[in-house]
């Protein structure tokens, strides 16, 4: 049996999470349009009859303006040194720029071995594929595949060459495992989403669910009590919405799909809460679950 952690990189908004979800073949990371939506390290589990690989979505690498952005970049090379290979994913529809230049300096100097994923082949015009294949082919990896991680189109043979480089060894989660993250990540990570694509400007950025409480009660409803966390008085009413609507749309959305995850009732309490520059301020970081080390 073949076995390891592949971890997937790039720069940010090319495509990784969906593409863990499409080769675990459920949806364990979210996606959204807005550059850096991936602000942990998210395994998804591929098994198949005489292999395992546990796939490792990562942030994306980019030039950090804040302390959340150095620790998201430390995150990723940490990743990078535990993995025994790389799916490097870069935007067939934009041109290879310096974000991708760095990711793949990186790769080098870290002696990955890196399998290179040329993403959305579905969106790009034919002679943006074969110029982002030829320049991708110049790197010192071994092999280039076009994909569409929206449709699966190429996925399936990428899938199988990132199988045959993994080392022997055993299955690390047991059969039917998708993912390992903790519940609570998982509500966390889907309330967010349900506000990423509806905020604009510096917002998404400058908002962090965590949740406070959760409980199951006799009757098997599930209770989970959260606060949606912004870095100014100002963008607490922009959250919250005109008469509380982006709140109560946002809230009712992140319950259904929750409910649909665990076949059960959920109550969703949302509060939004004020801490002040978070993104810059180690202690608050260490709180909120940003790990520094």
């Amino acid at each position: 049996m073949r076995s390891g952690f592949a971890a997937v990189v790039g720069r940010p908004n090319v495509g990784k999470s969906t593409l863990v979800n499409q080769m675990v073949g459920s949806k364990v990371a979210i996606t959204s349009t807005r550059p850096q939506t991936t602000r942990n390290v998210i395994r998804g589990v591929v098994s198949g009859p005489d292999y395992q690989v546990v796939l490792v979505d990562t942030p994306g690498l980019h030039k950090p303006r804040t302390e959340l952005g150095a620790r998201l970049n430390s995150l990723v090379s940490r990743t990078l040194a535990e993995s025994d290979s790389v799916v490097f994913v870069i935007d067939a529809t934009a041109p290879i720029g310096p974000g991708d230049r760095l990711v793949a300096e990186r790769l080098v100097e870290s002696n990955a071995r890196a399998l290179v994923a040329v993403n959305k082949v579905d969106r790009a015009a034919r002679t943006q594929v074969v110029e982002q294949l030829l320049e991708a082919a110049e790197w010192p990896f071994p092999h280039v595949f076009p994909i569409s991680a929206a449709t699966g189109e190429g996925v399936g043979a990428l899938l199988e060459e990132l199988v045959a480089d993994l080392p022997e060894g055993p299955a690390f989660y047991p059969e039917g495992t998708m993912t390992d993250q903790p519940e609570t990540v998982v509500v966390a990570e889907i309330v967010r989403e349900k506000f990423l694509d509806r905020l604009r400007e510096e917002l998404p950025h400058s908002l962090v669910v965590r949740v406070t409480d959760m409980s199951t009660s006799e009757g098997g409803r599930i209770i989970v009590e959260a606060d949606v966390v912004v870095e100014r008085d100002s963008q607490m009413g922009i959250v919250i919405g005109k008469g509380g609507r982006l709140l109560k749309t946002a809230g009712t959305e992140a319950r259904s799909e929750l409910e649909a995850i665990w076949g059960a009732p959920v109550t969703l309490d949302l509060r939004v809460v004020v801490e002040r520059d978070w993104q810059r301020r180690p202690q608050l970081l260490d709180r909120l679950g940003f790990d520094a080390s």
